[in-house]
Order: C-alpha cells, then sequence, then structure tokens
C-alpha cells in the first residue's frame, strides 16, 4: 500500500485557491491571545490576519474550519497532529488501551477530556496512567517518559520531527508539557478540535489528500521562517520591517506596518505567505520517511523533507 496522498499529479497550478496559517495555543482559559489567523490568496497579495483584533478560543477556531473556510483552502495548524508511534510501535507502550493510529488517538484524548472546558487537555495529562508518559511541571516526569533506546532530553520524536531536526529546527516531544519550547498542550487540544471536525476536512497525510476542496496540513513556522532566510535561533518576529523582509525573500507583496506586531500574528502572516508557495511543491507532498503506516499513525509535517 502506497503512503497516505502522495499522487503529485493532483497538485495542478489552481488546486488550491487559499491559504491559512493558524498559530495555536494549548494555554489553560477561553480565549488566547496566541491564537492567531492569516490569510493569502492565490492572486499574490499580500497576508492578511482573519479578525486580528478578536481574541479567538478552540472552539472558534473549531467553528472556522468546519464552517468558514474560503474555497479550496490549505489550511497550516502549527501543532504537532499526532504523538511518537514508531520508535516503540505504540503511542502508549505497555498500556493496553493504546489506540492503534491518529484517528483513534484523537477520539481516545477526547473522551479522556470531555470534561475540559474550552476543549482543554488537562484531564489527559493528569490520568492517572497517560500521566505516566509526559513531563509535567513542578519536576513531575513521568516513568515512561524516557524508554529504553529513546533517551533524549527532548523526549520520544515521531519520524517527522527527527527530520525537522535534520533540516535545523529544535523539535521537542509532544509528551514534554514543560518550557517555552514545549508544544506539548497545543498538539493534545488541537487533537480535540481535528476529532471535532469529524473528517469535515480531511487532514493529510492521515487522510488521502482530496482532488478538489480543502485540506489540513501540520505546520511548523520555523520551517517557513527559514525559507523566508531567518535561522531556527532567530524564527520570531516582533514588528512589519522583520515581517517584511522576510516576506519579500519569499516573493511575496510588503504589508504596511500596521503598529505593534505579536510574535504569533507574525508567524501565522509569513507562513501563509509560505503556504501559497509550498502548496505546489512536489517534494512536499512526498516526503522520502512517509511510509503508510507512518501516515496513518503520526502524520508529517507539511515542508519537513
Amino acid at each position: 500500500m502506497k503512503a497516505q496522498g502522495i499522487d503529485t499529479a493532483r497538485i495542478k497550478p489552481d488546486r488550491f485557491c487559499n491559504f491559512v496559517a493558524i498559530d495555536w495555543s494549548g494555554a489553560a482559559g477561553e480565549r488566547h491571545a496566541g491564537i492567531a489567523i492569516a490569510h493569502c490568496a492565490l492572486d499574490g497579495a499580500a497576508p492578511r490576519l482573519v479578525q486580528g483584533d478578536r481574541k479567538w478560543s478552540r472552539p472558534d477556531v473549531l467553528q472556522f474550519l468546519a464552517q468558514d473556510l474560503p474555497d479550496n483552502c490549505l489550511v497550516g495548524l502549527d501543532l504537532g497532529i499526532s504523538l511518537p508511534f514508531a520508535d516503540c510501535g505504540a503511542f502508549f507502550p505497555g498500556w493496553d488501551q493504546s489506540p492503534p493510529d491518529a484517528r483513534s488517538l484523537w477520539a481516545f484524548i477526547d473522551h479522556i477530556c470531555a470534561g475540559d472546558l474550552h476543549l482543554g487537555a488537562g484531564s489527559m495529562v493528569d490520568h492517572p496512567q497517560a500521566s505516566r508518559y509526559f513531563r509535567r511541571h513542578g519536576g513531575r516526569e513521568g516513568d515512561l517518559f524516557q524508554l529504553p533506546g529513546t533517551n533524549h532530553r527532548r523526549g520520544r520524536l515521531r519520524v517527522t520531527e527527527n527530520q525537522q531536526a535534520a533540516l535545523g529546527c529544535a523539535p521537542y516531544s509532544n509528551f514534554n508539557l514543560v518550557g517555552a519550547a514545549q508544544v506539548g498542550k497545543s498538539s493534545l487540544t488541537g487533537m480535540r478540535v481535528l476529532h471535532k471536525l469529524g473528517g469535515a476536512v480531511p487532514v493529510w497525510p492521515i487522510d488521502p489528500l482530496p482532488v478538489s476542496g480543502s485540506a489540513i496540513v501540520e505546520i511548523y513556522t520555523t520551517i517557513a521562517a527559514i525559507a523566508a532566510g531567518r535561522t531556527a535561533g532567530r524564527s520570531k518576529m516582533n514588528n512589519y520591517a522583520e515581517l517584511n523582509a522576510g516576506l519579500f525573500t519569499l516573493g511575496c507583496p510588503k504589508m504596511a506596518d500596521g503598529g505593534q506586531l505579536d510574535d504569533h500574528s507574525a508567524d501565522a502572516l509569513l507562513t501563509a505567505a509560505w503556504l501559497r508557495g509550498a502548496a505546489f511543491n512536489p517534494d512536499f507532498w512526498r516526503p522520502k520517511g512517509l511510509k503508510n503506516k507512518i501516515a496513518q499513525t503520526e502524520g508529517w509535517t507539511f515542508g519537513a523533507v
């Protein structure tokens, strides 16, 4: 069986007409300054923030994905769409309830967290068994966070995260919930959103890339920043001069200086512009490490080749 979604004949010059990048947050609470949504059209214009003066909630973003996407839209979500599987042959090795694939994992997390408000994921990381696999605040590292043969200070990594590292990025495990670089909470809350989306928008490569219509991919905004001439260590931007320099490198028109710019909005804007070009790069749809089992369990980060 082929890996999902690598039929590059489907990527025509007008396959996608719109490009949306979503900078995500797994923080507690209802509304988050860390969530930003940017849109870029195929017409070559500069990107723009979608309701840039709004503090989005995770349910708001779920509604946006389900009901308000522009036509034929490639959506990039800045979060991990799954957990490591290939290294140990399971998400949660030794636990008889460990799900067999990514979609089952999303349902599993959503079920455990059913009582968490605002699509949070606190119940997952505090679950008596699940918590054994996570590194949590207060020096609480589960006894299964580091497994034999996977000893690494960043924790267990997916195949795609090892590929991110080869590009010069510094990915951390989605089982790590500590530190400024942690993405675990973002990923767990994002998986709840993907589950509740119910297949309304396919998620590549867990789902095959459809011939038409919209699709969701996992993004890592640092990959877009590197493509725009920045380094992994200097990927964050907080002013329009830096953002416009990156947009220029990507062949995108500059944005008008709107004053204060936070790094979440800058990440979303730059990545939306990057997606507009990256979407038609056939290599991004057929990375060498993407096998069918990986596609269905771990997923992949778009652009990690």
